[in-house]
C-alpha cells in the first residue's frame, strides 16, 4: 500500500528535494509550509498521514506546539522531527513531547528513507490489528480500510475516530468521553462536533440496504456492535 508522509517545512528549497526523494521512492507526499497549515492539512488529508516530517522553527505555530496537537489528534501516527536545532535539550524535549525520531540538518536523504523503514517495520510488529466487522476490514499496520475489499479513503480524523469505535467495540460511549479522547480534552467544540463525523463515516464504510455499522444510542452516543 502507499504511504503518505507529510513533510512540514517553511524552506521550500528543503520541502521540495525532500518531496522529490520520496516520490521518487513511491511515498505520497503532502506539504505545508506553517504549523496551522500543517493541523489542517492533517486533520483533513485522504488518504490518512501516515508519517509526519516536522521541523520545529516554522511560522504560527511552532514543531513542537504541532507536534503536541498532532499526537492529541492521533497518538500513533509517527512523527519525526527534521531540524537545525542539534541542542541535547531540544532533542530530550522533542522526544518527551511524543516525537518518534529526530534527525538534525543538514542531513543525508539516505539516512531518512532509512529511518522511515525502520519506522514502518516498528509500526507494522507494535501496531498490527485487523479488524473485520461485516462488510468492513480496517488493516492498522497497512493504515488500510476496506468496504466489500475496496478502499476508501478518510480523513485522519474520520480514521482516528474509526479506529477508538472499533477498539471500544460494544460499549456505548458518550459524546463526551468521545470528544476528549479523540479530539482532546482541550478542544473547545460542541459535541455535535461527533455526530458530525459520525455522519461523514456513515456516508463512507455504510453500504446501501445494510444497517449501519455506527449504532446509536440514544441519550448517550455511538457504538460499534
Amino acid at each position: 500500500m502507499e504511504r503518505h508522509i507529510l513533510i512540514v517545512e517553511d524552506e521550500r528549497s528543503i520541502s521540495d528535494y525532500v518531496k522529490k526523494e520520496l516520490i521518487f521512492e513511491d511515498y505520497l507526499v503532502s506539504t505545508a509550509f506553517d504549523g496551522q497549515e500543517a493541523l489542517e492539512v492533517f486533520e483533513v488529508a485522504e488518504p490518512a498521514i501516515d508519517v509526519v516530517l516536522l521541523d520545529w522553527m516554522i511560522p504560527k505555530l511552532d514543531g513542537l506546539e504541532v507536534l503536541r496537537r498532532m499526537k492529541k489528534m492521533s497518538p500513533n501516527t509517527p512523527v519525526i522531527f527534521l531540524t537545525a536545532r542539534d541542542y541535547v535539550g531540544d532533542k530530550v524535549a522533542g522526544l518527551d513531547a511524543g516525537a518518534d525520531d529526530y534527525i538534525t540538518k543538514p542531513f543525508e536523504i539516505e539516512e531518512l528513507l532509512a529511518r522511515l523503514r525502520l519506522i514502518f517495520r516498528k509500526w507494522a510488529t507494535e501496531r498490527a490489528a485487523i479488524y473485520q466487522i461485516g462488510h468492513l476490514r480496517v488493516d492498522t499496520a497497512g493504515h488500510e480500510v476496506l468496504i466489500d475489499k475496496e478502499a476508501v479513503k478518510l480523513t485522519q480524523r474520520e480514521y482516528t475516530l474509526l479506529l477508538y469505535l472499533l477498539e471500544h467495540r460494544g460499549e456505548a460511549i458518550s459524546r463526551a468521553d468521545i470528544l476528549d479522547d479523540v479530539w482532546g480534552m482541550n478542544f473547545d467544540g460542541q459535541e455535535n462536533t461527533v455526530d458530525a463525523y459520525v455522519r461523514y463515516l456513515r456516508g463512507k464504510i455504510d453500504v446501501e440496504g445494510e444497517a449501519s455499522l455506527i449504532e446509536t444510542v440514544r441519550g448517550v452516543g455511538y457504538k460499534i456492535k
